[in-house]
């Protein structure tokens, strides 16, 4: 089975695109806006790009009438966001801050989640999630869609601040991925937590040598 998305239509009864791409961590994204009100929201389409210095991005749809995104708007008026780590006990508040509510509703309230202070960034961060990156906005390129659900905001930002949980950490000094279960979008309506992790090295690598690909941080 094959098509062109551009020029036939898909073969099976759903897309196969986001279920290939999987499986996609989440941007559970909190906002302010410049009059005070926050926002909370989560975005499957994030991701890191780099680490030295920390950046990160995010890509926010445009609503069906033209509309951009609450998290979009507020990073740009206030040039900061927030990234709250999505976890499976977490997840039905992840979901309940999905739903499409009119501009300045508070989703940590409809979600039922705590807000924290942070350091840098005006707004709020959930305080029952266990990592969070305080993101300073950088620049939003615009990518045009055949309609405009189809078009796209892509969101950069610098990391500057970095919380974890001491309660995460193992005695090694890393995160406990499999006690924290964070949560990933599949296709469709479904999703998954990571329960298991296993290592593999480069061949020929030498540990500590240089970044690599996790290497210790260096500064």
């Amino acid at each position: 089975m094959h098509y062109a998305p551009a020029s036939e239509p898909c073969p099976l009864p759903f897309s196969p695109f986001k279920a290939c791409t999987v499986p996609r961590p989440i941007g559970w994204l909190s906002t302010i806006s410049a009059d005070g009100q926050a926002n909370l929201a989560p975005y499957s389409q994030w991701q890191n790009l780099t680490f030295d210095p920390p950046m990160v991005m995010f890509a926010a749809n445009l609503y069906g009438d033209g509309r951009r995104k609450d998290t979009v708007l507020n990073a740009e008026e206030t040039g900061w966001f927030v990234w709250n780590m999505a976890t499976y006990e977490l997840r039905e508040a992840v979901n309940r801050s999905a739903e499409d509510l009119p501009r300045g509703v508070d989703e940590f309230d409809r979600a039922g989640v705590t807000k924290a202070a942070c350091i840098d960034a005006p707004g709020p961060r959930v305080a029952e999630s266990p990592c969070h990156f305080e993101c300073r906005y950088l620049q939003t390129h615009r990518l045009e869609g055949r309609s405009a659900m189809g078009t796209v905001d892509v969101v950069y930002g610098e990391v500057v601040r970095i919380h974890v949980d001491d309660r995460v950490v193992t005695p090694q000094g890393k995160l406990d991925i499999p006690a924290i279960r964070p949560l990933a979008r599949m296709g469709y309506y479904d999703y998954t937590s990571v329960t298991e992790v296993f290592e593999m090295r480069i061949p020929g690598s030498t540990p500590g040598a240089g970044q690599g690909l996790e290497g210790r941080v260096t500064r």
